[in-house]
């Protein structure tokens, strides 16, 4: 088949709604949110169901021509954008976008890849339950994305990665056929478990369309405290403080130099909580139930870390208001780097324990190259 007879054969299938034709409506599908890699497409498509993505496959596939799928568009590392070779058909999932089932007696949710991952959040929390996942970019990043990432969030610590909070999968495959592993099963224990393929693959072996996703208690109360410590190193031996005395109930750790306070604060709203500046900060959370125990395990862990030199100031949030104030500082770091200027942006995993040496090799290292960089 060739590529015309192919593209012709899509628009029919799809036909007006599914396929974006002007120039000006395809702009935001050719750019990604640093505006450093621009794409290029042969067809900007939006398949309204399973079905209908299968036949885009099929078509593709029978006349070789390269597809990228596509979520939220929230990466940074200009994933879903192509500069060289033939140009793409681009698969957008925004229409498939339904909350297709939720057990809350079995804690489960099965939704198509299109799903807005705040949506999820939101009917998760009309039923008293939790899906974990959380980034800064909740209100447009799109579950399926998430999935093809592997994405860990602000919660990874407790919860695990996608690839633990997922149970079953849809997957269309790149000729077009089907694979139905839609279960909802906590044990299951027939054979290969094939989702794990797809989780994390970033669309190179199939496209997700739907998904079966873990839920669990919402936490009645949530502590949040925003910490200065003198070094990375210290956030070693705070982390190890706060697994041993939290009970299980730490959510998250997060890890934040001077400098991401100073642009977040000085380009995206931030208010930093502190008289004095520090070198480096933690912003750390626990959740649990609603019997008065976070806060005194909160307040003991301060004491301790103090006792310890771990930590040299610190807030913990009084409301709700307070806690979002605080997450502000980290959410927006993403944003206001722009401003700051040209940025290089990674996503590395290490040992947490090797992370301090990690951050002074890695930052010789870029020095060397880019002596004037600011880490």
């Amino acid at each position: 088949m060739t590529t015309e007879a192919a593209l012709a054969a899509i628009r029919s299938l799809l036909g007006p709604r599914g396929v974006v034709e002007d120039a000006r409506d395809q702009a935001p599908y050719l750019e990604e949110p640093r505006k450093l890699f621009p794409g290029r497409a042969a067809l900007v498509t939006r398949p309204a169901d399973r079905d209908q993505l299968a036949g885009v496959l099929r078509l593709c596939h029978a006349a070789r021509l390269p597809v990228i799928p596509l979520g939220g568009r929230t990466g940074l590392v200009g994933g879903t954008t192509s500069q060289e070779g033939p140009p793409p058909v681009l698969i957008s999932l925004e229409r498939l976008n339904r909350i297709l089932a939720l057990d809350a007696k079995a804690m489960t949710m099965t939704v198509q890849a299109g799903c807005i991952l705040e949506n999820i959040h939101r009917a998760a929390e009309a039923e008293g339950l939790l899906f974990p996942i959380n980034l800064g970019a909740r209100g447009s990043c799109m579950i399926g994305g998430n999935i093809s990432t592997n994405a860990g969030g602000i919660q990874v610590l407790r919860y695990g990665n996608t690839r633990d909070l997922v149970l079953g999968l849809e997957v269309v495959l790149p000729d077009g056929e089907i694979w139905d592993g839609l279960r909802a099963l906590r044990k299951d224990n027939t054979g290969y478990d094939m989702k794990q393929l797809f989780i994390g693959a970033e669309g190179t072996l199939g496209v997700v369309t739907a998904a079966v996703l873990r839920l669990f208690p919402r936490p009645e109360e949530v502590q949040t405290a925003f910490l200065a410590l003198p070094d990375a190193a210290a956030a070693i031996g705070l982390y190890a403080l706060a697994q041993r005395l939290s009970g299980g109930t730490l959510s998250a750790f997060e890890l934040i130099q001077r400098f991401g306070v100073e642009i977040s604060c000085r380009f995206g709203g931030g208010v930093d909580p502190l008289s004095a500046p520090a070198p480096w900060y933690v912003l750390l959370e626990m959740s649990g139930a609603a019997d008065g125990s976070l806060r005194a395990t909160l307040e003991a862990l301060l004491e301790a870390a103090m006792e310890q030199g771990l930590v040299l100031d610190g807030t913990i949030a009084e409301s709700s208001a307070q806690a979002a104030s605080l997450w502000h500082l980290r959410e927006a770091l993403v944003d206001s780097q722009q401003f700051e200027g040209a940025s290089i942006k990674h996503d590395i995993a290490v040992p947490i324990s090797l992370v301090p040496d990690f951050l002074v090799q890695a930052g010789a290292a870029a020095l060397a190259v880019i002596p004037t960089a600011r880490l």
